[in-house]
């Protein structure tokens, strides 16, 4: 029998739900609704929180229906390595909210009751983060699946979910499009980010759909060409990005007072400097994680295997668990 119908029993599943995926729910609705409740004094930043929480809130939701009503078979793919990826994606995403919202936000607030809920806001959604952790780390052996494949629990999953979970957050400072409108260097930036978010998912995809059990060494090398492009790719918008935001000569604003946006010390959203310097930051740091993959995946090349093999693939596959 394929693993994807092998699946755990009730009392499995209500004892998950009432001590794991219900707190998950209660810390992100709570976030969710101080922030909400602030009205104009959570920022913009709080927008974007609020709509993270609001996410990790409703998918938690349609996983616990989804199981308790054991429609699992309904999906096409591997149902425990969908929510064990979910699960890393919340993690990542209720910590860098909790993370972003206060160092960008919160510390600007003066003391009183916004400030008090902002501050009690960061705190459920760190709780919320530690519990999808858990969540991540304990699936396996609380659904006592310890022969099934977690494709997420691999290294090279986790670092797709790294390159995708980065881009997605500079995504969302590019909301801005006055940052790289009107530049076709910083326009191609923008479509570096694109391009390797779509190759990053695609792979991510198809490890979801245990494509990975084609023959080791063609896939191998196709994980090899896809990250030595993005690697490339990444390098010219870590050059351009920078030289175009930040050098006078083409443009940019070397200093953060320069910017008018950035004038006003009582501003309680980041300015567009801010938002520039930030997508600079990740950029140098996603590029380290496409090159960290490169090498992984350069090293299975290199040895001739990927630990997988066509005839055992559940048992070949776990050599590769962290």
């Amino acid at each position: 029998m394929s693993s994807r119908w092998i699946y755990p029993g009730r009392v499995t599943i209500l004892r998950v739900f009432w001590l794991l995926r219900l707190p998950q729910l209660f810390c992100t609705c709570v976030a969710f609704s101080l922030v909400a409740d602030m009205g104009i004094w959570r920022g913009a930043v709080g927008n974007w929180s609020m709509s993270f929480w609001c996410v990790c809130f409703t998918m938690t939701l349609i996983i616990s229906t989804v199981e308790l009503y054991r429609r699992r078979s309904y999906f096409p793919f591997f149902w425990h390595n969908i929510s064990v990826t979910f699960a890393c994606y919340a993690a990542l995403i209720c910590l860098s909210a909790s993370i972003i919202y206060s160092i960008t936000h919160v510390q600007f607030l003066p003391d009183g009751p916004y400030r008090d809920r902002a501050i009690a806001a960061m705190a459920f959604s760190c709780i919320a983060s530690v519990l999808y952790v858990i969540e991540v780390t304990g699936m396996r052996a609380w659904y006592n699946l310890k022969e099934i494949f977690f494709y997420e629990h691999t290294m090279r999953a986790l670092l797709k979910v790294l390159e995708t979970f980065v881009a997605g957050v500079i995504f969302a400072l590019l909301c801005n499009f006055s940052l790289y409108l009107q530049e076709p260097a910083l326009e191609w930036c923008v479509a570096v980010y694109s391009i390797c978010f779509f190759l990053a998912a695609v792979v991510l995809l198809l490890g979801l759909a245990e494509w990975e059990y084609t023959p080791p060494r063609p896939f191998s090398i196709f994980q090899l060409v896809l990250s030595l492009l993005s690697v490339l790719l990444y390098i010219s918008a870590l050059v351009l990005w920078p030289l175009y935001q930040f050098s006078e000569e083409f443009g940019g604003l070397p200093q953060r007072f320069m910017d008018e946006s950035c004038v006003d010390g009582l501003s309680y959203d980041m300015c567009a400097w801010d938002q520039c310097l930030a997508v600079a930051v990740l950029t140098a740091i996603n590029l380290l994680v496409y090159v960290a993959d490169l090498g992984y995946w350069a090293g299975q090349v290199s040895g001739g295997t990927e630990n997988v093999s066509r005839s055992h693939p559940v048992t070949s596959l776990s050599e590769d668990i962290l």
